[in-house]
């Protein structure tokens, strides 16, 4: 069993009635009713108004996989929840990260770029092209997944070279974009996937659901490592 935490801001459900319709019990009780059955999880959910924002050191060092959407207050996040978030992926806890999360702190921090990219709210059509049929995280995915109406995000994304790039979108204005991204940063793997404006019900979408099932497989924590730790070292030989 693969233990698996859902970060959502619960912002945008509790302001916008458009949201409240497609998501009434918010983004991350969508995701969490959506990966059951799809494997074998033990999911909780955590919001940024829960106290240490859900993400307690208790928490996180029971978490194998930690998914993050935020939006509306990426700046509201403390820094000390960041920094835990850091130290459990270079120790092997697996993160992937949705949509609006490129501009979270912790996101960024990982990237070590700004993350910035294009941007337009016009509800067009996204093609999703699946690159790689043959990686975990597509198995089961068509050649390619139709969004009816979605948020474009557009190329430059000032990201890292990714290690593996797996999807890449076509929007109806024109532009297209690089939405499925893995890294590797010490002992974690990460995982972001563009597709999520809280406006359109894209985490109903099996396919969508179906990748970040096998995202939470590919990524989950393998190891655990204390990095923090430098520790001087007795030789194995005689000297």
């Amino acid at each position: 069993m693969i233990n698996v935490t859902i970060w959502n801001e619960h912002l945008h459900e509790q302001r916008s009635e458009v949201v409240r319709k497609i998501y009434p019990e918010g983004i991350h009780s969508a995701i969490a009713k959506g990966l059951q059955g799809l494997g074998d999880f033990k999911i909780q959910t955590a919001t940024l108004g829960d106290p240490e924002h859900g993400l307690s050191q208790a928490v996180l060092d029971s978490t194998e996989v930690l998914l993050w959407w935020g939006h509306l207050a990426h700046d509201r996040v403390s820094d000390e929840v960041v920094e835990r978030v850091q130290l459990r992926v270079l120790a092997g806890m697996g993160l992937i990260v949705l949509h609006s999360g490129h501009y979270a702190k912790v996101f960024k921090r990982l990237m070590g770029t700004f993350c910035s990219l294009k941007w337009r709210e016009a509800g067009e059509r996204e093609r999703l092209w699946n690159l790689r049929p043959d990686h975990p995280i597509l198995q089961g995915i068509p050649q390619y997944i139709e969004l009816p109406h979605e948020e474009m995000y557009g190329e430059r994304f000032d990201i890292p070279e990714p290690d593996e790039l797996l999807m890449i979108s076509w929007f109806q204005g024109g532009e297209v974009f690089r939405s499925a991204c893995t890294w590797t940063r010490g002992h974690g793997r990460i995982f972001y996937f563009r597709p999520g404006h809280e406006t359109f019900p894209t985490y109903h979408n099996p396919h969508i659901l179906r990748i970040l099932a096998n995202a939470c497989v590919w990524a989950k924590q393998r190891v655990n490592l204390d990095v923090t730790q430098a520790p001087n070292s007795a030789p194995l030989e005689p000297l």
